[in-house]
């Protein structure tokens, strides 16, 4: 059965092998400067955290991940504050969690809540 809706998870950090080491690093050596609460919150030191995935996987929709980079070749006329959450349904972008909101989760519980709160809305909106 084909998902309906699209769910893209997009970093604030850029993709590609020396980007993922010097993020990995910075995690590291200084996680309270880290710019992507995203990633912080569902990456382990190298790989993506079993819990995060599973959880993602639970969901009846077509769920990407994009690095800013990848979001801006995809989608040059989205700008918006990073990491953030979008819904693609019928060929349009629409922010589904704003930087501000992902920020403000402390830890991957606190993440899991708010995508589950915001897939119930979008749920609602019948999108």
């Amino acid at each position: 059965m084909k998902k309906k809706n699209k769910i893209i998870f997009v970093y604030n950090a850029d993709s590609g092998m020396f980007n993922s080491l010097a993020d990995t690093a910075h995690k590291l050596l200084s996680p309270s400067t880290y710019k992507c609460n995203l990633c912080r919150l569902t990456y382990g030191q190298l790989h993506e955290k079993k819990e995060w995935a599973d959880f993602i996987s639970s969901f009846p929709y077509d769920i990407k991940f994009l690095h800013k980079n990848e979001l801006v070749n995809k989608y040059p006329n989205i700008r918006r504050k990073l990491p953030a959450v979008f819904n693609v349904s019928k060929g349009n972008l629409k922010l589904l969690i704003s930087a501000k909101e992902i920020d403000k989760s402390r830890n991957l519980e606190e993440l899991k809540r708010l995508v589950v709160q915001k897939l119930k809305t979008l749920k609602k909106k019948g999108k």
